[in-house]
């Protein structure tokens, strides 16, 4: 294939992609396979000769779209959602052609230039302070990884990075129950333990106590821990949960704590004024995440750390061997220092992309209808005589349950192979019960109130 073929066959993806997604309403949200039935469509061994395009393609078109579950399907409320918008999609078409590796400014000056004015553009959209700056990483567990290790490195004066962690006293992070286990694999990654993380009990609005937080800073350090920093709950991907940021943040700051905050979801409700009050005092942290990707339809991969001050992350993440530097160019920003990866792709170009092709006031109106969806349809269910609304909606995210965890169960098994919708499920204090986050980019008010329909039609 050569890029003569390429432009035919992007053509031909094109209008594939047009087909895929003006069908999806009729399709089943989860596809409806056993484990395996996919690969078994694979022959067993790579062919020894190149194949026909013609031939691929057909087998990609009747191979996959059956085996996918349709996270861009309208009625996919199951996990949070992993938006693409059509401008996303075209920037992601132009990165990939372009194919930059940008883990230096002098590699790619756009990639870097355009990235450090989209995180701006969004610390403005989200009514940030302008001392904030950023970076863009794949993932919000990359992004906490890499918050954890500047804490790691802060609390130890950077030893860490040089003699490792033997002989080191032993660090302490502190976080609620309603954080996500993200904090949890970091704590594994960066070699600290997942039993120093100390989960604060929460109250009956699920944040933080910080009463607790404050008692077990104080009994590490009489045990003779070294408490390295707080993790902060913006939007709990279980309910929905928000620690009560000014708070906790005096807390940490009374013991010159770091504290990183998780908003991977729910950020990007911040865009809207009316929703902040839901982490009033966030300007007090250091380090704080967001995923462009879940409601802002920027194409997957794509979250975004803001930090007060990058310095303690380079520290702690970058290295500058002689055939990275840049000469005379050392003022320059390498956004390889502020992340764990080496290479990165232009990311940025998406953002810049969505944000221009809808505006903020239509991404504002997108979040606003999800937000009310989900409200009237919690009115709704709740109305069923079965049905329990176990927590209310936060933002757009809320849970229900029947009598008990086995027909709860039974319901969302029912549920998902009928297909209309997708939904998930967690355990709050002990239960069973089902999510429902409407955040889907192209949902609409009717797709929403499947939900209800299909509730009913299966009780």
């Amino acid at each position: 294939m050569n890029h003569d073929d390429l432009r035919h066959w992007s053509k031909r993806a094109a209008d594939w992609a047009h087909d895929y997604h003006a069908g999806l309403r009729g399709k089943p949200v989860r596809a409806p396979l056993i484990p395996g039935a996919i690969a078994s469509q694979l022959p067993p061994h790579p062919p020894e000769a190149p194949e026909p395009m013609e031939a691929i393609f057909a087998d990609f078109d009747r191979i996959v779209p059956p085996g996918l579950t349709h996270w861009q399907h309208p009625r996919f409320f199951a996990y949070f959602p992993a938006n693409a918008s059509p401008a996303s999609m075209l920037a992601e078409q132009l990165a990939n052609a372009i194919a930059a590796q940008g883990m230096l400014w002098q590699t790619s000056p756009a990639v870097t230039e355009i990235e450090q004015v989209m995180v701006d553009w969004l610390r403005q959209s989200l009514g940030l302070p302008v001392e904030f700056t950023g970076t863009i990483h794949d993932s919000a567990t990359t992004t906490t990884l890499s918050a954890i290790l500047t804490m790691r490195e802060q609390a130890l004066e950077w030893a860490g990075l040089t003699k490792g962690l033997q002989g080191q006293p032993r660090l302490r992070i502190y976080a609620s129950d309603q954080t996500h286990s993200s904090v949890d694999k970091a704590m594994r990654i960066a070699g600290l333990g997942q039993d120093n993380l100390v989960k604060i009990a929460t109250d009956a609005t699920l944040s933080m106590t910080t009463s607790a937080l404050q008692a077990a800073i104080a009994a590490d350090l009489a045990a003779g821990f070294v408490p390295a920093g707080v993790v902060l709950c913006a939007g709990g991907t279980s309910v929905g949960a928000f620690d009560r940021m000014g708070d906790c943040i005096t807390v940490a700051k009374a013991y010159d704590l770091p504290v990183h905050v998780d908003a991977a979801w729910a950020g990007s409700a911040m865009i809207c004024p009316e929703f902040r009050s839901l982490w009033a005092g966030v300007e007090g942290a250091d380090s704080i995440v967001f995923n462009p990707h879940k409601w802002l339809g920027a194409q997957f991969d794509c979250a975004v750390q803001f930090l007060r001050d990058p310095s303690p992350q380079i520290k702690t993440l970058g290295l500058r061997p002689s055939y990275l530097q840049t000469a005379d160019r050392e003022e320059v920003v390498n956004f390889n220092e502020w992340t764990v990866p080496l290479g990165r792709r232009f990311r940025a170009l998406k953002l810049w992309f969505t944000l221009r092709a809808y505006g903020l006031e239509g991404l504002r109106g997108r979040i606003r209808n999800h937000v009310a969806w989900a409200q009237d349809l919690a009115l709704a269910l709740g109305k069923v005589a079965e049905v329990e609304i176990v927590t209310q909606p936060s933002l757009s995210l809320f849970t229900f349950a029947l009598g008990s965890d086995a027909a709860t169960e039974a319901l969302l098994t029912a549920i998902n192979d009928d297909g209309r919708i997708y939904l998930t499920q967690t355990r709050h204090q002990g239960r069973f019960v089902i999510r429902v986050q409407v955040g889907q980019f192209d949902c609409t008010a009717q797709d929403v109130q499947m939900v209800e329909t299909v509730v009913r039609d299966l009780l």
